[in-house]
Protein backbone atom coordinates (compact mmCIF):
# COMPACT_ATOMS: atom_id res chain seq x y z
CA UNK A 1 0.00 0.00 0.00
CA UNK A 2 1.26 3.06 -0.92
CA UNK A 3 0.47 6.39 0.88
CA UNK A 4 -0.47 8.80 -2.20
CA UNK A 5 -3.24 5.92 -2.42
CA UNK A 6 -4.93 7.62 0.74
CA UNK A 7 -7.08 10.59 -0.54
CA UNK A 8 -7.90 12.78 2.91
CA UNK A 9 -8.59 16.09 1.10
CA UNK A 10 -11.47 15.07 -1.63
CA UNK A 11 -11.81 11.23 -0.38
CA UNK A 12 -14.87 10.28 1.87
CA UNK A 13 -13.75 11.59 5.26
CA UNK A 14 -14.62 9.39 8.68
CA UNK A 15 -16.01 12.24 10.45
CA UNK A 16 -19.19 12.29 8.39
CA UNK A 17 -19.44 8.02 8.57
CA UNK A 18 -22.35 6.74 9.97
CA UNK A 19 -20.91 3.54 12.64
CA UNK A 20 -23.25 3.50 15.27
CA UNK A 21 -24.39 0.38 13.93
CA UNK A 22 -20.73 -1.44 13.18
CA UNK A 23 -19.80 -4.47 15.15
CA UNK A 24 -16.95 -4.54 17.34
CA UNK A 25 -15.28 -7.19 14.59
CA UNK A 26 -15.39 -4.11 11.75
CA UNK A 27 -14.43 -2.30 14.26
CA UNK A 28 -11.21 -4.49 14.99
CA UNK A 29 -10.88 -4.16 11.24
CA UNK A 30 -10.72 -0.37 10.85
CA UNK A 31 -8.23 -0.67 14.07
CA UNK A 32 -6.00 -2.94 11.73
CA UNK A 33 -5.79 -1.23 8.47
CA UNK A 34 -5.22 2.41 9.63
CA UNK A 35 -2.43 0.68 11.65
CA UNK A 36 -0.68 -0.68 8.52
CA UNK A 37 -1.56 2.81 6.75
CA UNK A 38 0.41 4.12 9.70
CA UNK A 39 3.46 2.06 9.44
CA UNK A 40 4.20 2.40 5.84
CA UNK A 41 2.54 6.08 5.42
CA UNK A 42 4.70 9.31 5.64
CA UNK A 43 4.34 11.18 9.36
CA UNK A 44 2.28 13.54 7.92
CA UNK A 45 -0.13 11.45 6.85
CA UNK A 46 -0.17 9.60 10.04
CA UNK A 47 -0.70 12.30 11.69
CA UNK A 48 -3.82 12.93 9.88
CA UNK A 49 -5.19 9.09 10.17
CA UNK A 50 -4.62 9.30 13.73
CA UNK A 51 -6.94 12.45 13.84
CA UNK A 52 -9.60 11.18 11.92
CA UNK A 53 -9.60 8.33 13.88
CA UNK A 54 -10.07 9.77 17.17
CA UNK A 55 -13.15 11.51 15.93
CA UNK A 56 -14.96 8.29 14.84
CA UNK A 57 -13.75 6.72 18.79
CA UNK A 58 -15.63 9.74 19.91
CA UNK A 59 -18.31 9.09 17.38
CA UNK A 60 -18.72 5.11 18.83
CA UNK A 61 -18.51 6.88 22.24
CA UNK A 62 -20.93 9.29 21.83
CA UNK A 63 -23.27 7.50 19.37
CA UNK A 64 -23.83 10.30 17.07
CA UNK A 65 -22.74 11.24 13.69
CA UNK A 66 -19.21 13.14 13.29
CA UNK A 67 -18.00 16.64 14.36
CA UNK A 68 -20.18 19.56 12.63
CA UNK A 69 -18.19 20.70 9.60
CA UNK A 70 -18.20 24.42 8.24
CA UNK A 71 -18.82 26.73 10.83
CA UNK A 72 -22.25 25.24 11.68
CA UNK A 73 -24.18 25.41 14.54
CA UNK A 74 -24.37 23.31 17.43
CA UNK A 75 -25.53 23.12 21.16
CA UNK A 76 -29.10 24.03 19.70
CA UNK A 77 -28.33 26.42 17.80
CA UNK A 78 -30.31 27.87 14.59
CA UNK A 79 -29.21 26.20 11.60
CA UNK A 80 -29.20 28.00 7.76
CA UNK A 81 -29.59 31.46 6.54
CA UNK A 82 -31.59 32.35 9.64
CA UNK A 83 -28.36 31.28 11.81
CA UNK A 84 -26.59 33.29 10.02
CA UNK A 85 -28.62 36.36 9.81
CA UNK A 86 -28.88 36.59 13.58
CA UNK A 87 -25.46 35.93 14.33
CA UNK A 88 -24.66 39.10 12.24
CA UNK A 89 -27.59 40.79 14.14
CA UNK A 90 -25.74 39.54 17.43
CA UNK A 91 -22.15 41.17 15.55
CA UNK A 92 -23.21 44.97 15.28
CA UNK A 93 -25.22 47.59 17.19
CA UNK A 94 -28.62 46.65 17.32
CA UNK A 95 -29.80 50.31 16.21
CA UNK A 96 -28.44 49.23 12.91
CA UNK A 97 -30.71 45.83 12.71
CA UNK A 98 -32.07 45.47 9.04
CA UNK A 99 -35.64 44.61 8.96
CA UNK A 100 -34.62 41.13 8.45
CA UNK A 101 -32.55 40.64 11.06
CA UNK A 102 -35.19 42.09 13.36
CA UNK A 103 -37.16 39.42 11.91
CA UNK A 104 -34.59 36.87 12.49
CA UNK A 105 -34.17 38.12 16.14
CA UNK A 106 -37.83 37.73 16.90
CA UNK A 107 -38.16 34.16 15.16
CA UNK A 108 -35.09 32.70 17.49
CA UNK A 109 -36.31 34.37 20.68
CA UNK A 110 -40.18 33.06 19.70
CA UNK A 111 -38.78 29.65 19.48
CA UNK A 112 -35.20 29.51 22.36
CA UNK A 113 -36.84 32.37 24.95
CA UNK A 114 -33.89 33.67 26.82
CA UNK A 115 -32.00 31.04 25.55
CA UNK A 116 -31.55 32.87 22.06
CA UNK A 117 -27.86 34.29 21.77
CA UNK A 118 -29.92 37.47 20.79
CA UNK A 119 -32.63 37.29 23.55
CA UNK A 120 -30.66 39.82 25.87
CA UNK A 121 -29.52 41.71 22.34
CA UNK A 122 -33.17 42.35 22.26
CA UNK A 123 -33.87 43.27 25.97
CA UNK A 124 -30.80 45.86 26.09
CA UNK A 125 -32.50 47.54 22.87
CA UNK A 126 -36.20 47.41 24.40
CA UNK A 127 -34.80 48.78 27.78
CA UNK A 128 -32.71 51.52 25.98
CA UNK A 129 -35.65 52.51 23.89
CA UNK A 130 -33.35 51.90 20.70
CA UNK A 131 -35.81 53.08 17.64
CA UNK A 132 -35.71 51.96 14.22
CA UNK A 133 -37.17 53.52 10.92
CA UNK A 134 -38.75 52.51 7.61
CA UNK A 135 -39.86 54.55 4.54
CA UNK A 136 -43.57 54.50 4.25
CA UNK A 137 -45.08 54.71 0.63
CA UNK A 138 -46.08 58.51 0.97
CA UNK A 139 -42.60 59.02 1.62
CA UNK A 140 -42.81 59.64 5.17
CA UNK A 141 -40.70 58.05 8.01
CA UNK A 142 -41.76 55.85 10.46
CA UNK A 143 -39.93 55.13 13.52
CA UNK A 144 -40.69 52.49 16.02
CA UNK A 145 -38.88 50.34 18.96
CA UNK A 146 -39.41 47.34 20.85
CA UNK A 147 -41.92 46.97 23.56
CA UNK A 148 -42.49 43.12 23.89
CA UNK A 149 -40.45 40.04 24.00
CA UNK A 150 -43.19 36.91 23.66
CA UNK A 151 -45.58 38.68 24.96
CA UNK A 152 -48.54 38.32 21.86
CA UNK A 153 -50.21 35.17 21.12
CA UNK A 154 -49.76 34.18 17.43
CA UNK A 155 -53.11 33.79 15.73
CA UNK A 156 -52.53 30.89 14.42
CA UNK A 157 -51.86 28.80 17.78
CA UNK A 158 -48.56 28.37 17.25
CA UNK A 159 -46.63 29.95 20.22
CA UNK A 160 -46.02 33.64 20.73
CA UNK A 161 -44.53 36.58 18.63
CA UNK A 162 -40.50 37.16 19.34
CA UNK A 163 -40.71 40.93 19.45
CA UNK A 164 -43.39 43.74 19.64
CA UNK A 165 -43.05 46.97 17.95
CA UNK A 166 -44.66 49.92 18.35
CA UNK A 167 -44.50 53.59 16.56
CA UNK A 168 -42.72 56.20 18.01
CA UNK A 169 -43.12 59.06 15.21
CA UNK A 170 -46.46 60.91 14.50
CA UNK A 171 -46.84 61.36 10.82
CA UNK A 172 -50.11 59.19 10.90
CA UNK A 173 -53.19 59.94 12.17
CA UNK A 174 -56.96 59.27 11.92
CA UNK A 175 -60.13 59.20 13.80
CA UNK A 176 -61.65 56.17 15.49
CA UNK A 177 -64.74 56.04 13.45
CA UNK A 178 -66.29 58.57 11.27
CA UNK A 179 -69.26 59.19 13.97
CA UNK A 180 -69.27 60.00 17.87
CA UNK A 181 -69.56 56.16 18.81
CA UNK A 182 -67.46 53.63 20.27
CA UNK A 183 -70.05 50.75 19.51
CA UNK A 184 -68.49 47.27 18.62
CA UNK A 185 -65.14 48.58 20.42
CA UNK A 186 -62.20 48.39 18.40
CA UNK A 187 -63.10 45.05 16.42
CA UNK A 188 -65.76 47.19 14.38
CA UNK A 189 -63.88 50.21 14.19
CA UNK A 190 -63.15 52.45 11.18
CA UNK A 191 -59.49 52.73 12.31
CA UNK A 192 -58.52 49.15 13.12
CA UNK A 193 -59.67 48.18 8.99
CA UNK A 194 -57.70 51.36 7.41
CA UNK A 195 -54.77 49.50 9.56
CA UNK A 196 -55.18 45.93 8.68
CA UNK A 197 -56.13 46.35 5.10
CA UNK A 198 -56.78 49.73 3.98
CA UNK A 199 -55.02 53.36 3.70
CA UNK A 200 -52.89 52.89 6.86
CA UNK A 201 -52.38 49.24 5.83
CA UNK A 202 -50.86 50.32 2.55
CA UNK A 203 -48.97 52.76 3.76
CA UNK A 204 -46.12 50.02 4.72
CA UNK A 205 -43.56 48.87 2.60
CA UNK A 206 -44.00 45.03 1.22
CA UNK A 207 -40.80 43.87 2.91
CA UNK A 208 -42.05 45.19 5.89
CA UNK A 209 -45.78 44.05 5.40
CA UNK A 210 -44.42 40.54 4.34
CA UNK A 211 -42.34 39.62 7.81
CA UNK A 212 -45.83 41.10 10.15
CA UNK A 213 -47.14 38.20 12.34
CA UNK A 214 -50.70 38.03 13.11
CA UNK A 215 -51.70 38.27 16.54
CA UNK A 216 -54.76 37.92 18.72
CA UNK A 217 -55.29 40.62 20.76
CA UNK A 218 -57.96 40.95 23.18
CA UNK A 219 -60.25 44.18 23.71
CA UNK A 220 -64.37 45.08 25.17
CA UNK A 221 -66.08 44.77 21.55
CA UNK A 222 -69.25 45.48 22.57
CA UNK A 223 -69.18 49.39 23.19
CA UNK A 224 -71.82 51.57 24.70
CA UNK A 225 -72.50 53.34 27.75
CA UNK A 226 -73.90 51.00 29.79
CA UNK A 227 -73.89 47.70 27.99
CA UNK A 228 -70.31 47.56 28.19
CA UNK A 229 -70.24 47.35 32.01
CA UNK A 230 -69.64 43.96 32.50
CA UNK A 231 -68.67 42.81 29.17
CA UNK A 232 -66.45 39.81 28.54
CA UNK A 233 -63.29 40.68 26.36
CA UNK A 234 -63.47 39.05 23.20
CA UNK A 235 -60.43 38.35 20.45
CA UNK A 236 -59.47 39.90 16.99
CA UNK A 237 -56.87 39.17 15.15
CA UNK A 238 -54.81 41.50 13.89
CA UNK A 239 -51.31 42.92 11.99
CA UNK A 240 -51.28 46.22 12.94
CA UNK A 241 -53.07 47.01 15.99
CA UNK A 242 -53.29 50.19 18.53
CA UNK A 243 -52.37 49.46 22.37
CA UNK A 244 -55.19 48.99 25.08
CA UNK A 245 -55.26 50.69 27.87
CA UNK A 246 -54.01 47.11 30.45
CA UNK A 247 -50.99 46.97 28.21
CA UNK A 248 -49.83 50.09 28.30
CA UNK A 249 -50.50 50.60 32.62
CA UNK A 250 -49.33 49.14 35.94
CA UNK A 251 -53.15 48.79 37.44
CA UNK A 252 -56.54 50.24 36.22
CA UNK A 253 -57.54 53.51 37.46
CA UNK A 254 -59.01 52.54 41.00
CA UNK A 255 -62.53 54.68 40.03
CA UNK A 256 -63.32 52.32 37.57
CA UNK A 257 -62.82 49.38 39.30
CA UNK A 258 -66.82 48.62 38.22
CA UNK A 259 -65.82 47.86 34.81
CA UNK A 260 -64.82 44.17 35.02
CA UNK A 261 -63.37 43.98 31.63
CA UNK A 262 -60.68 47.35 32.14
CA UNK A 263 -57.87 45.45 33.27
CA UNK A 264 -58.35 42.11 31.14
CA UNK A 265 -57.32 43.74 27.90
CA UNK A 266 -53.87 41.78 27.76
CA UNK A 267 -51.02 42.47 30.41
CA UNK A 268 -48.58 45.47 30.45
CA UNK A 269 -45.72 45.11 27.80
CA UNK A 270 -42.80 45.27 29.27
CA UNK A 271 -41.05 47.77 27.94
CA UNK A 272 -43.07 50.15 30.30
CA UNK A 273 -42.95 48.15 33.84
CA UNK A 274 -41.91 50.19 36.42
CA UNK A 275 -42.02 53.08 33.84
CA UNK A 276 -45.69 53.27 33.32
CA UNK A 277 -47.07 53.97 36.97
CA UNK A 278 -49.14 56.64 37.01
CA UNK A 279 -52.72 56.91 35.20
CA UNK A 280 -53.63 60.88 35.10
CA UNK A 281 -49.71 62.47 35.47
CA UNK A 282 -46.65 62.45 33.40
CA UNK A 283 -45.10 59.04 32.11
CA UNK A 284 -42.11 59.87 30.20
CA UNK A 285 -41.80 56.12 28.44
CA UNK A 286 -45.09 56.64 26.47
CA UNK A 287 -45.45 59.96 25.85
CA UNK A 288 -44.82 61.87 22.34
CA UNK A 289 -45.73 65.23 22.50
CA UNK A 290 -49.44 64.61 20.75
CA UNK A 291 -52.33 62.83 21.56
CA UNK A 292 -52.51 59.21 20.56
CA UNK A 293 -55.29 56.28 20.56
CA UNK A 294 -55.77 53.21 22.37
CA UNK A 295 -58.13 50.46 21.04
CA UNK A 296 -59.77 50.59 24.82
CA UNK A 297 -63.03 52.76 24.97
CA UNK A 298 -63.83 54.98 27.51
CA UNK A 299 -65.54 53.37 30.60
CA UNK A 300 -69.09 54.47 30.68
CA UNK A 301 -69.60 56.22 27.63
CA UNK A 302 -70.97 55.40 24.14
CA UNK A 303 -68.65 58.43 21.89
CA UNK A 304 -65.07 58.32 23.45
CA UNK A 305 -62.24 55.96 23.19
CA UNK A 306 -59.47 56.47 25.24
CA UNK A 307 -56.02 57.95 24.28
CA UNK A 308 -52.44 58.89 25.84
CA UNK A 309 -52.26 62.79 25.86
CA UNK A 310 -49.09 64.44 25.08
CA UNK A 311 -47.53 64.51 28.83
CA UNK A 312 -47.97 60.32 28.98
CA UNK A 313 -51.13 60.03 30.70
CA UNK A 314 -52.76 56.88 29.67
CA UNK A 315 -56.50 57.69 31.11
CA UNK A 316 -57.51 60.63 28.55
CA UNK A 317 -60.31 60.36 26.08
CA UNK A 318 -61.54 61.75 23.21
CA UNK A 319 -64.40 61.33 20.69
CA UNK A 320 -64.81 58.78 17.98
CA UNK A 321 -64.82 61.00 14.99
CA UNK A 322 -62.31 63.08 16.05
CA UNK A 323 -58.30 62.99 13.97
CA UNK A 324 -55.81 61.63 16.63
CA UNK A 325 -52.01 60.22 16.65
CA UNK A 326 -52.35 56.59 15.28
CA UNK A 327 -49.01 54.36 16.74
CA UNK A 328 -49.33 51.39 15.22
CA UNK A 329 -48.00 48.25 17.03
CA UNK A 330 -47.57 44.80 15.56
CA UNK A 331 -45.23 41.93 16.01
CA UNK A 332 -42.22 39.88 13.86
Amino acid sequence: MHAAAINLRGGVSLRGARLRGQSIIEYVLIIAVIGLVIVFAGPGVAGAIRNQFNLVGNTMNSGTCGGVEGGGASGGGSTGADSATVQAAIAKDAKDWTLEEQKAVAEDIAAKGEASPAYSKAKSAMDAGTTWSVKLTNGETMTYRIIGINHDDLADGSGKAGLTFLTTSTELSSNMNAGHTNAGGWEKSELRQKMNSGEIWNLMPSDFQTKVKSVRKLTNNVGGERANKDAAVTATTDKLFLLSYSEIVEAPYSGWSEYSWIGKEGAQYEAFEGKVTENYSYNSAIAIGRLWWERSMLPDNSAYFLLVDHRGCPSAADGAAYSECVCPAWCF
